[in-house]
């Protein structure tokens, strides 16, 4: 594609106009980084018990292995939005990816579990700078009519890194053990560095973040925190679930601070409320069914892990197949009608696995679960296009940051939400959910009205 010129901000606040042309290698970027960043939230879970063999830990300390990269990821992508609002893209991106690589290494390294669970705190809160900037990155590096196609590049690789985590790192245990699980991430940090180092204006400069950024942080990851452990300990008693109602006040809280009101005063002037809370309902539903279908292939009908592997890739194909042509469909026909297709065509193939029936052979589920992965890919990327363009001037990484929020939130809770309903009733009632929470996905986007101030 020949170079075009389009105007970009020479930081993330300032409102000065130049031309620059369209870099589609940054929109490369920007899609590793999202592949990469998703594929840890997951590689690390199957590797949990080996790490806590080799290291001599409890299963419950082991855990933190996981939990210590998603909650300071959680509780940082807010303040980590206001501060980047601030501050270059270019010197971000390279404090970022670098501190997540040294991160992954000392995590490779680590003699012990402590070590191993400082190393994955700190590389939480470079991914949570790094899940604000990708889709900034993407938004900026082209002209506003090709937004639409370069933002479903990084959210299309995102979830697929997701869903290929189990597959990845199921070969890396096999036969290079716990540690490659962290260290395959390092080439592609490297590429990812080495392309924003030649190629991102060199513009802006880093800057402190604001006093407060911690306390949101920690009111935020408190929140999270509670409706996690409450969701994940109902199962065996369900008055756990009293853990989550600290949660809405703790919210609340928080949007009364200064670290807060921005955000709400963002979400009513660009008027995408309804279209963040789609982003994270199909998120949890796409979690919630991707995990309680893991458990049946591998549990009652006894898949192998071969076998189940190649069903379950089977939504990352039609995730990336669909992926580029939403992207096109959005710069031609709009962002809203072709994120509302999206999460449509999602919920019918989530909603055609509920019926899920033992006799059913691996084509059989496949098909289904490639329908649904293509509506994600339908509606990743314009879904994002479509908050990221209501944005105002100056305001791209807050816009970003809610957005990612909503996507790592609806990861985590889908999980945890799709055991607690299984074990409640059946896994055909967890998948029932799944596809209404994509259903409901659906009608906020068709709701979803932009404000007359954006």
């Amino acid at each position: 594609m020949t170079a075009q010129q389009h105007p970009i901000p020479d930081n993330l606040t300032d409102h000065q106009i130049i031309l620059e042309p369209d870099r589609w290698i940054l929109v490369v970027a920007a899609g590793l980084l999202s592949f990469v960043a998703m594929l840890d939230m997951n590689v690390v879970n199957l590797a949990l018990t080996d790490i806590a063999t080799g290291l001599h830990a409890t299963a419950g300390v082991a855990q933190w292995a996981a939990l210590g990269y998603q909650l300071p990821l959680v509780a940082l992508l807010l303040p980590a939005g206001r501060w980047l609002d601030r501050v270059g893209t270019r010197p971000a991106l390279l404090l970022a990816v670098t501190g997540f690589a040294v991160c992954s290494a000392l995590a490779a390294l680590a003699p012990w579990a402590s070590w191993l669970i400082a190393a994955r705190l700190a590389q939480g809160a470079f991914a949570a700078v790094l899940f604000v900037l990708m889709p900034v990155l993407a938004a900026t590096s082209v002209r506003p009519a090709l937004r639409g196609r370069a933002m479903s590049v990084p959210a299309t690789l995102g979830p697929l890194g997701a869903v290929t985590g189990p597959v990845v790192g199921g070969l890396l245990l096999d036969h290079f053990g716990w540690r490659a699980v962290f260290l395959v991430k390092l080439p592609v940090c490297l590429a990812a560095a080495w392309i924003v180092l030649r190629h991102a204006p060199r513009r802006g400069r880093l800057r402190p973040p604001e006093r407060g950024s911690l306390g949101d942080a920690a009111l935020i990851g408190a929140a999270v925190a509670a409706v996690l452990l409450g969701l994940t300990l109902a199962p065996g008693a369900p008055l756990w679930l009293l853990l989550a109602l600290p949660a809405a006040p703790l919210v609340l809280l928080w949007l009364r601070r200064p670290g807060g009101r921005p955000v709400a005063h963002l979400l009513r002037a660009a008027g995408t409320a309804g279209a963040n809370a789609s982003v994270l309902c199909l998120a949890a539903g796409f979690a919630a069914c991707h995990y309680l279908l893991a458990q049946q292939l591998r549990g009652p009908r006894g898949e192998s892990a071969t076998a189940t592997a190649l069903t379950m890739l089977a939504f990352p194909l039609g995730m990336v197949l669909a992926g580029r042509l939403g992207g096109r469909l959005a710069d031609r026909w709009g962002a809203r009608p072709t994120a509302l297709t999206g999460a449509a065509v999602t919920a019918l193939g989530l909603a055609l696995l509920v019926p899920l029936d033992p006799g059913w052979d691996g084509p059989q589920i496949a098909w289904r679960l490639a329908l649904a992965g293509a509506g994600m890919g339908l509606n990743g990327g314009p879904t994002q296009a479509l908050v990221m363009s209501a944005a105002p001037p100056g305001r791209l990484a807050t816009a970003g940051s809610a957005v990612q929020l909503c996507r790592s939130l609806g990861f985590a809770l889908g999980p945890a939400l799709a055991t607690a309903t299984a074990a409640a009733a059946t896994a055909r009632t967890g998948l029932a959910v799944a596809a209404l929470l994509a259903a409901s996905a659906a009608v906020l986007l068709a709701r979803h009205r932009p404000s007359a101030a954006a």
